[in-house]
């Protein structure tokens, strides 16, 4: 069994208290939760995965599509809307002119240190830093509108909220960015919120999950 541990890194999950028993693996100069005593079948049914560590960026301005078509991503047509890599990576557009983008655990976000390299166009085309401000929780499983209802006031319910689709919303009186996608099959919701708030709010979607059987789960339950 491995002896890695959050506090092995100075880069740490915000929620990395909450994660005893599991096992751990480095990526990005932190510890993921790789493996905890549930797998995929957990997932499938209702799970509840940190991937905090995991890397993202962001990009603001007019010729931000400009350099995310650059780099052979895809962009989103509209505001509040999601798009996947063939990669794994999540484009999110989350107005005009601001698009977030989130790691994949195929390379274990590889692809965003690489995009972050890549030279800014000459104007209008400003990094964002979303990697501390905000933590990145994901869950999955059969029961997301119903756990989420316990939560959130928004109708997120496939005929209001279709995969590919974002709400920025409010969930245990958070801020929160919710994105409808899917990991090797499995139904996901990312919620992305203010990092002071992450404690609050992964014990607020463990009580909302209880009802549906929901755990704790590592990132292998997505392989």
């Amino acid at each position: 069994m491995s002896t890695m541990t959050p506090e092995s890194f100075s880069k740490r999950s915000f929620v990395y208290r909450q994660l005893a028993g599991a096992e751990f693996a480095e990526v990005a100069g932190g510890a993921l939760a790789t493996d905890f005593k549930n797998g995929r079948a957990q997932a499938e049914k209702s799970g509840l995965l940190d991937l905090s560590v995991l890397p993202r960026t962001g990009f603001r301005g007019s010729r931000a599509a400009e350099h995310l078509k650059a780099a052979g991503l895809p962009v989103p047509a509209k505001p509040n809307q999601a798009e996947q890599s063939a990669n794994g990576e999540l484009v999110l557009r989350l107005s005009m002119k601001e698009f977030w983008v989130l790691g994949s655990l195929a390379d274990n976000g590889a692809a965003i240190d690489a995009l972050n390299q890549r030279p800014l166009p000459d104007s209008d085309c400003y990094a964002l830093y979303c990697q501390d401000s905000h933590n990145w929780i994901t869950l999955t499983g059969a029961a997301l509108p119903e756990t989420m209802a316990k939560v959130c006031g928004v109708d997120l319910r496939e005929a209001s909220f279709a995969r590919g689709a974002i709400a920025q919303t409010s969930a245990a009186r958070i801020n929160v960015i919710v994105v409808n996608h899917e990991v090797k099959g499995i139904p996901c919701f990312s919620i992305l919120s203010d990092s002071a708030s992450a404690e609050y709010l992964w014990e607020s979607l463990l009580d909302a999950m209880a009802e549906f059987g929901g755990e704790v789960i590592g990132s292998n339950a997505l392989a």
